[in-house]
This record gives C-alpha cells, sequence and structure tokens, in this order.
C-alpha cells in the first residue's frame, strides 16, 4: 500500500463524504481526489517521473491537501518546506533536494522568485496566483497558475506504478547546529506508522480532527494521512494565535479529537477561557513535540475532560510516532512518554546499544519499519543515528520497572555547569511549577568559573509580578543550589518555529551576540 492510497479509497468507497474543512466551507473526498488527478497529470505530462523531487511551499489549505497527494499519485517524492523561510534557507532546500518542481502558495513568491533564479534544476513551477510573470521570467522556469490546472485539467489519472519503499517524503528538519537535514521517508514508513496511530488512537471514518499544526510539520503531516486512511474528516483553523477563536471553530464543528505540541496547550491555558468550554463531542486530546512538565500535563488533562489525554513520543525520523501513553495510567505516570507502539521496539541502550536495566540513564534508541531510510545527500549523518539496526534518538531517558519510558533530556540540551551535568528539561519542568510562568526555557551559557552556567528565560502570564528574587525562593526547596539558575531573564515572548517548537538555538546565538559585545559580562 502507499500514501495516495488513502485518498483513493477513501473517494471510492464514501467519495460524498466530508473530508477536509477550511473558510467555512467543506470540500468532498472526491472532489479532492479529482483536483489531485488533475495535478498529478499534469506533472506526468510535464516529464516528472518516479523518484523526482516535487516541493510543497504551502499554508495548510485545500490546495495543500490536493498537492500533496498529486505529487505521490505521480510516483514523485514530496518535499515538504517550512513556510517560516527565508530565500537563503529556501535556495539551500530546493538545491540541496534536487526538486524539479515547486507547488507554492501566492504570498510566497518573494522567496521563491529570488530562490528559483539559483535553484536551476527546478523547472516546473505550480503556483496560486493567476499572474505568472514573475516567474516567466525565470529562463529556465515553466510556470502554470493552480487555478488553471484545476479548470481544464483531466480529472482520470491512471497512477503510476510503484512499491512500498520507493521513497515518499523529505522532510527537512530545522537546523540546530548545522545545516537542516532532509529525512527520507518511504510509504512503507508512512504507512505503517499511520496504521499504529490510528490502532491506539482507534480513529474511525467518524473522527474529525482539529488541525492547528502545519502540514509540513510531520505531527501535522499525520493528522493528514491518519483521518484520510479511515476516512475521517479534518478541520483547518490556521488562526492559532487567536486561542478562542481555534476553542469556537473546534466546538462549531463538532471535532472529536485535538493535537498541540507543549505550546498550543499553554497558550489555551493561559491566554483563553478553555475552562468555560465544553466540547460535547470531543474523545481525545494527543500531545507531542517536545516534553511536557507534568504540572501542565495534569492541567490539560483537567481542562479537556471528559476527553482523554495521549501524551505522545516521537520524531521526524519515526513518521513520527514511537510511543504513546495509555490514558488509562496516565495519573499513576505523570511526565512518561508511555511505551512503545505497535511495530516498533523502544528502549534505553548503552553505548553499544544494548538494553540497560530499570532506572539506569541511557540513549533512546528505536527499530521499526516506520524509520527513515536515511539523511538525504547526508550519509555521515545517517550512519551517525542509524547503527546496527538502531535509530538513535538523540534523547537521554530511562525505563521504570512496569517498562515505562521517561525523557531526562536531550543529549544536546545537557548543561555543564562546575563538574555538574544538569537537565535543562528538568530545570524547565520546576519552573512550569510556578502559577505566574507562562513558558520557560533554559540554556546553558559561558561562564569563566563554572564553564557553563544556567540561564533561565522566563515568559510571565498576563499580569503577573514575578522578580528574580520570587523564583529563586520558589525554586530553593524543588532543586539543589547547582541546578538553580544563575542568571533569569524575564522576556514578553520565546523564539518559535512555525509548528510551535522553543528554537533553543536562537537563545544560544542571542546569547554569544551578546556576551561577544559585552566581553563575557552577565548576561541580563
Amino acid at each position: 500500500m502507499q500514501v495516495h492510497h488513502f485518498l483513493e479509497n477513501a473517494a471510492q468507497h464514501d467519495p460524498d463524504k466530508q473530508a477536509v474543512w477550511h473558510k467555512n466551507r467543506w470540500m468532498t473526498y472526491a472532489e479532492i481526489d479529482a483536483l489531485s488527478n488533475k495535478a498529478a497529470h499534469y506533472l506526468k505530462e510535464r516529464d516528472i517521473r518516479r523518484g523526482d523531487r516535487v516541493a510543497i511551499l504551502y499554508e495548510n489549505s485545500f490546495d495543500y491537501v490536493i498537492a500533496y497527494f498529486a505529487v505521490l499519485k505521480a510516483g514523485a517524492v514530496e518535499v515538504s518546506l517550512n513556510t517560516e523561510t527565508t530565500v537563503e534557507t529556501l535556495t539551500y532546500a530546493l538545491q540541496d533536494s534536487g526538486a524539479k518542481a515547486v507547488i507554492s502558495g501566492k504570498r510566497y513568491s518573494r522567496y521563491l522568485v529570488p530562490a528559483l533564479r539559483k535553484a536551476t534544476e527546478v523547472r516546473e513551477v505550480i503556483v496560486e496566483q493567476k499572474d505568472v510573470s514573475a516567474y516567466e521570467q525565470i529562463g529556465h522556469c515553466h510556470p502554470v497558475s493552480l487555478g488553471e490546472l484545476y479548470e481544464s485539467g483531466e480529472a482520470r489519472f491512471s497512477g503510476t506504478r510503484g512499491i512500498d519503499i520507493d521513497l515518499a517524503s523529505i522532510t527537512y528538519t530545522t537546523g540546530s547546529t548545522s545545516k537542516p537535514k532532509g529525512v527520507m521517508l518511504s510509504h512503507l514508513n508512512i504507512v505503517s506508522n499511520t496504521r499504529s496511530i490510528v490502532e491506539y488512537l482507534d480513529l474511525t471514518d467518524r473522527d474529525r480532527i482539529m488541525v492547528v499544526l502545519p502540514f509540513f510539520y510531520v505531527y501535522g503531516k499525520s493528522l493528514l494521512t491518519t483521518h484520510f486512511y479511515v476516512s475521517g474528516s479534518l478541520v483547518i483553523e490556521n488562526r492559532s494565535v487567536f486561542p478562542e477563536v481555534v476553542l469556537d471553530t473546534m466546538k462549531g464543528t463538532e471535532s472529536t479529537g485535538f493535537a498541540g505540541v507543549p505550546s498550543t496547550f499553554l497558550i489555551l491555558l493561559n491566554r483563553s477561557r478553555i475552562r468555560e468550554y465544553t466540547f460535547d463531542t470531543l474523545r481525545y486530546v494527543t500531545q507531542a513535540g517536545g516534553s511536557m512538565a507534568p504540572s501542565v500535563q495534569k492541567k490539560v488533562a483537567e481542562a479537556f475532560a471528559p476527553a482523554r489525554l495521549f501524551i505522545m513520543y516521537g520524531a521526524t525520523e519515526a513518521a513520527p510516532r514511537l510511543s504513546y501513553l495509555d490514558p488509562d495510567v496516565l495519573p499513576s505516570k505523570w511526565g512518561s512518554i508511555g511505551k512503545a507502539v505497535s511495530n516498533v521496539e523502544l528502549f534505553v541502550a548503552d553505548e553499544k546499544g544494548q538494553p540497560l536495566p530499570p532506572h539506569c540513564e541511557g540513549q533512546i534508541v528505536a527499530r521499526g519499519s516506520n524509520i527513515m531510510v536515511g539523511y538525504w545527500n547526508d550519509p555521515v549523518e545517517t550512519a551517525r543515528v542509524l547503527k546496527n539496526g538502531l535509530y538513535y534518538t538523540g534523547d537521554i531517558g530511562t525505563m521504570d520497572e512496569d517498562g515505562y519510558l521517561y525523557v531526562v533530556g536531550r543529549s544536546k540540551d545537557f548543561i555543564k555547569a562546575g563538574g555538574f551535568r544538569i537537565s535543562a528539561k528538568e530545570v524547565e519542568d520546576v519552573l512550569l511549577e510556578i502559577d505566574e510562568v507562562h513558558e520557560a526555557a533554559v540554556i546553558g551559557v559561558d561562564d569563566p568559573i563554572l564553564g557553563e552556567a544556567i540561564k533561565a528565560f522566563i515568559v510571565q502570564r498576563e499580569d503577573a509580578e514575578l522578580t528574580e528574587e520570587k523564583i529563586s525562593e520558589f525554586l530553593k526547596p524543588l532543586l539543589p543550589a547547582y541546578k538553580q539558575p544563575k542568571y533569569i531573564e524575564f522576556v514578553p515572548s520565546l523564539p518559535k518555529g512555525k509548528s510551535g517548537k522553543i528554537l533553543k538555538i536562537e537563545l544560544k546565538k542571542r546569547e554569544s551576540i551578546h556576551q561577544e559585545e559585552t566581553g563575557g559580562q552577565k548576561a541580563d
């Protein structure tokens, strides 16, 4: 089975079923299938062949869904591009992937046009706007309006034959210390993991997911694939900066599921009237995309009750899911990422990849048919994380005597202060127990005596009046002295990517520049 068969099967068995809601209207499976056929037919006509890469630079929309399945139907490889981009990052992704075609929304023209002048392998450009004159001036590109394809294209399409180990997607991760890496996922990777997620969430064609996460992000993409697999429905709401708009849409469309990253839930808890809402149809809520402090998990579970909260863990390299925590055991396992999903083996290992006994710290490793093929054009990084049939996640964790896993922190997110190895996650979790704290991020900064010192960035809740002294007093009985922040800075917001993840690399860059400017004096 291949990923585009999800759409084709749903369109065949339930053509009039409401598939996607966006901007107050629905599109059916039959409508999406027909339009994706038109786009796929065009790609094939323009000599886009099996295995060619086609980039998608589009916000969540009907057009994104149509483009995604069209690329796969044509036998091509979909290249997921972050819509929060620059000319430089876009140029890199297009050149590195060797994309032969791009499908893009009109709002990204100011980045795409200059990027295409350098990305000379791109020969086909399908854009939202009718006026394609800016693209006609690029000699190696043949532009066409997406609307033109919809109006005149061929709605019948005999798909390109492929097999499940064919490459389906390349997703570029946010580079934390180096260039972005292109995660290669096959149809087998995605289909296998889709089935596992459907199983533990017990998804059916009656399910309707509220989507605020971008589709270029693997967690967001999994909402699309899992619900199309069961002929369910998606509700797209891109106005996540207005949390009560999201809640109203979720209630009005009678959504049965909601998915978010930690920052999504912190915004709902601290900057909306979530506790005043009741959701009669909501049956589950999922969280992934980074660790959520146990104190926040408890508040989320209470706010959305009786809907069940699934804490989940994964990675882009795992297509994306590795584990989940059954809501029934959540009250006795706060902070755990649960156990492996079906068809995945997950454990804590030593440096040789051997399983460690309970309560011993080691790297979390995984194996399964969902694990990526490797990193595109990067054999060195591929060899670093794929060894002896195992995927090394980069997360340090432990397992309890019942087999439940806990993440201690990222291997790259530990601070070495005065000879101690300190998990930034542990300090952040305690900071988030302070009621007045909305968000917190902890990093290590250069220190002439300790080597590294702990610095905490704090976003206060609205109308809060926190001081460094109040925070220090709160932390004293909860953390030993060596784990307490030496520096605390109050900030209006934390840098985040489009997916909602906190970008610590941006905080570290800022600190590095500050220390250079001040000659290594205290950062404040």
